[in-house]
């Protein structure tokens, strides 16, 4: 792994050469390249010291930590990036980076919610000692600490600023990307690249939302016939040890993995194994003519747990105790979202029971108080529902308590994160309208004439699927660009009990039209838009957004993420980096 030292007469080229150069902005706000951005920098944006060809990094003797270093040691030994924008920087001559060294003050704690994420990162200027040091109160904020570094490390000889202080630490304690796998599945190294790429941009939270109404792939012990006969296949289930590889693999890289098992609604695919359980299984979704309000459910295909079955409990449960087991993760996500009240009313029982004055809220009601304890009981901390369960027009419940409770918001934007808030819950932010990644693909339903319009039609009665597209046949259209998700201030508009009570965000692919073939594109560099803006926010020091600041900084780090193996779309004309500001809207 060692290299050849350099000689005298290469550094002196080395410090005239335009190959290897550094952001230089004041020392108020220098730029250092880094994705998220950090909080706090210090550093005169000028000084850069080589690395020692026998660099290394020091640290403690613990199970993910020394693996993490010395995943990192490879990556910079073996990255040699070189910076696309291009501006000077003073190499010092006089001496290398010797070794970073790593201090944790509580090895021991663990993998959670809320875990403490800071670090203090120092590189020495000339004449302040050889060893670069990183420092941090628990080992995963010491891996945060290892990605700035990793990200501040350029050039051929590989060199870093030198006489550089960071201070950093996460607005939100939880900055999550949810992955369906339910419509389209994704192999275990889809998955784990995935991971992998998240902890490259100080995401933490995996929420793997596994299963829904067209698969259930999970291969759970207690119940086995529901992936054999509810997944697409024997080559698309996820086994045990699937589960196992995946979380330890997350806890290598600082990533919680949250399962999720949705339910009552979305539940087809239960029914292969246990028809008696499943309402209106496989009934065609909207029938044509047919309200909106007498859909079976909101999308292909039709399929809801039924509460007044008691064989429904005892496979929800069997579930429950699984996938608990499973998974370490203190959150349980048990879903909740679109419960469609036709699905229900099908059913003779539930008929009968509506007959004599109970409601489907009240039966919403009775499968929460009978799932809810249990899923506590499991050593959960809480349970993360949707919104729904609180807010849907049709079907909600009551009572829920606010310590064990988090809901996760998809609609209405602010007004839905204050209404959460507002009654006193946690709040897990995933609006659709800025964090929504399958949002402006177009539609995956078959038979659809609403773009048969050949002249455009100011009158048109099918607006907005008029002959311009409108939002492109999808229903959270437009596409969210990486402007838009960096945009996106979800504390907006709340007081500050309720800001205390946002937790973090979320942005989602939800798999109509997402398989491993779009994986990256799809997912990258816009979740690494809301990666930075729930690390250390959207604004510079002066509170104005810093979107071109962001936009550079981005675009580089696009093209180092297509470097590491994730291959990001494409935001500019390389032009745009070799030209710096010449494709801002103004200046």
């Amino acid at each position: 792994m060692a290299t050849v030292a350099p000689t005298i007469l290469f550094i002196l080229l080395l410090l005239f050469s335009s190959a290897f150069f550094l952001t230089a902005l004041s020392l108020s706000d220098p730029d250092i390249n880094v994705w998220p951005k950090p909080r706090s920098i210090q550093w005169d944006g000028r000084q850069a010291v080589l690395l020692s060809p026998a660099f290394s990094i020091f640290c403690a003797q613990h199970p993910y930590l020394l693996p993490a270093a010395n995943r990192y040691l490879r990556l910079i030994r073996s990255e040699h990036w070189r910076l696309i924008r291009q501006f000077p920087v003073n190499l010092t001559s006089s001496s290398s980076l010797a070794a970073l060294n790593i201090t944790v003050s509580d090895i021991d704690v663990d993998l959670q919610h809320g875990v403490d994420e800071s670090y203090q990162l120092r590189i020495p200027g000339p004449g302040d000692g050889d060893n670069g040091s990183l420092r941090a109160e628990t080992v995963w904020g010491a891996m945060r600490g290892l990605e700035t570094f990793s990200q501040m490390v350029w050039g051929s000889p590989a060199m870093v600023p030198a006489g550089i202080d960071v201070s950093d630490w996460p607005l939100f304690p939880h900055r999550g990307l949810l992955l369906d796998t339910s419509r389209n599945f994704y192999r275990v190294r889809d998955i784990l690249r995935t991971i992998r790429a998240m902890s490259h941009n100080k995401l933490n939270v995996f929420h793997w939302h596994i299963t829904d109404s067209q698969s259930f792939p999970l291969l759970l012990p207690s119940d086995p016939d529901l992936a054999r006969k509810g997944s697409y296949g024997p080559e698309m289930q996820y086994s045990p040890a699937d589960v196992r590889r995946i979380v330890e693999f997350g806890r290598r890289h600082g990533v919680r993995v949250l399962p999720e098992i949705d339910g009552p609604a979305h539940a087809r695919s239960w029914g292969e194994a246990h028809p008696e359980i499943v309402t209106c299984a496989d009934a065609f979704w909207w029938r044509p003519g047919s309200k909106w309000e007498d859909r079976f459910a909101s999308e292909p295909g039709s399929g809801q747990l039924n509460p007044l079955n008691p064989n429904t409990y005892n496979v929800v449960r069997n579930v429950v105790k699984d996938v608990t087991s499973l998974f370490p993760e203190s959150l349980y996500h048990a879903g909740g979202d679109e419960v469609v009240p036709h699905c229900w009313e099908s059913d003779p029982t539930i008929r009968e029971f509506l007959s004599k004055g109970g409601n489907v809220s009240q039966l919403l009601q009775a499968f929460v108080d009978a799932t809810y304890p249990y899923i506590l009981s499991r050593n959960k901390s809480a349970v993360v529902y949707w919104e729904d369960i609180l807010l849907s027009a049709t079907v909600t419940v009551a009572g829920l308590p606010k310590e064990t409770t988090i809901l996760q918001t998809w609609n209405n934007g602010p007004n839905n994160t204050k209404r959460i808030t507002s009654a006193g819950y946690r709040a897990i932010v995933s609006s659709t309208d800025f964090y929504y990644l399958d949002c402006g693909h177009g539609t995956f339903l078959g038979n659809d004439s609403r773009y048969d319009r050949q002249t455009e039609d100011q009158e048109d009665p099918l607006e907005p699927f008029n002959y311009r597209g409108g939002q492109a046949g999808s229903w959270c259209g437009p596409f969210k660009t990486w402007q838009r998700i960096y945009d996106y201030d979800i504390t907006y508009g709340l007081n500050k009990e309720e800001v205390e009570l946002v937790l973090g965000g979320e942005v989602a692919l939800w798999s109509e039209q997402a398989d491993a073939t779009v994986l990256d594109g799809r997912v990258w560099p816009r979740a690494s838009a809301m990666a930075e803006a729930l690390w250390s926010g959207n604004r510079g020091k002066d509170g104005t957004k810093r979107y071109a600041d962001a936009s550079d900084r981005l675009n580089e780090w696009r093209y180092r993420m297509v470097g590491r193996g994730i291959l990001a779309e494409p935001m500019q004309p390389l032009w745009c980096l070799h030209n710096p500001g010449m494709c801002n809207l103004d200046q």
